[in-house]
């Protein structure tokens, strides 16, 4: 899809000033926030309006750093970081917002050509840490980033496991990363996936497991519990099994006293073998399909 007014002004601007600039990663949230706030002022509808704009702009971004030769990976994290500065100044930064603003930069590598995987995880940890001091919530940030990164896997129609790996990297090392709580976010992101895969028909068990396994390594290249790491993943992939129904419940109970990478997974209380709870339907998330 060509880029559109903002995309173009985005794009422009990147390319005209961060070769020289000394401070490439305060420039890219600079100018992407102040396009943001400028879209926004005005609007009646902040949140639709981010999802009308959102893809355009961080399109824009990675076109740009195509052109300069900079990091991908680093650009797109640098934007969403001035996509969710620049909501959060005009508005409310929701889990609907960041899962719009994930699922963009997601299908936005299908119009620029760079990897999903390295654009899940770089979205992922510019979002989370962009909502550090937020009203927000650690777990309810996660969790909307990590449905968004799942409906942008279906999109571009690329695998929902490995998609489910970079985001949880990515959560965990922007909330440690910012100092806020790594095990929330885990939490929040496994169930974000769990969601965000019954909702598009895709594996839930095997994208709970690529939950739990990416948050036990990346708990170890951090340094901090990699059990406490697995237990929080796996109470937030039941959590929301529950939620979705009892065929979701058996395929991620499978993996509760497993041991995963020399770590057994265990879930917190009350979830592991308390069925009593009646179905719910999982929550939307997001402005649509």
């Amino acid at each position: 899809m060509p880029l559109g007014e903002l995309g173009s002004r985005v794009k422009n601007g990147l390319t005209g000033t961060i070769k020289g600039a000394g401070d490439v990663a305060g420039t890219t949230v600079n100018t992407v926030k102040n396009t943001m706030v400028t879209a926004l002022k005005g609007t009646g509808d902040v949140a639709r309006t981010v999802t009308e704009v959102v893809g355009d702009v961080l399109q824009g971004a990675m076109e740009a750093a195509q052109q300069v030769g900079t990091s991908a990976g680093s650009m797109v994290k640098n934007s969403v970081i001035g996509v969710v500065q620049g909501v959060g100044e005009v508005g409310t930064v929701t889990a609907g917002v960041l899962s719009d603003t994930v699922r963009a930069a997601i299908k936005g590598t299908k119009e620029v050509g760079t990897d999903v995987g390295s654009t899940a995880r770089s979205a992922a940890e510019g979002a989370i840490s962009a909502t550090h001091g937020l009203a927000i919530s650690v777990t309810d940030a996660a969790s909307g980033i990590a449905n968004g990164a799942i409906r942008g896997a279906r999109d571009v129609g690329t695998d929902l496991g490995q998609t489910a790996k970079m985001a949880m990297q990515g959560t965990l090392r922007g909330a440690h990363d910012v100092g806020d709580d790594a095990m929330k976010a885990a939490e929040g992101t496994a169930r974000g996936l769990v969601q965000g895969t019954a909702r598009v028909g895709g594996d839930v068990g095997t994208v709970a497991r690529s939950a739990v396994t990416a948050a036990i390594a990346t708990a170890k290249d951090l340094g901090i519990s990699a059990s406490d790491a697995a237990s929080a993943a796996a109470t937030g992939a039941l959590h929301a099994a529950r939620d979705v129904g009892e065929s979701a419940v058996t395929s991620v109970s499978s993996l509760l006293d497993t041991t995963i990478d020399g770590v057994k997974v265990v879930a917190k209380a009350p979830f592991k073998g308390d069925k009593k709870e009646e179905k719910k339907e999982p929550p939307q998330i997001g402005s649509g399909d």
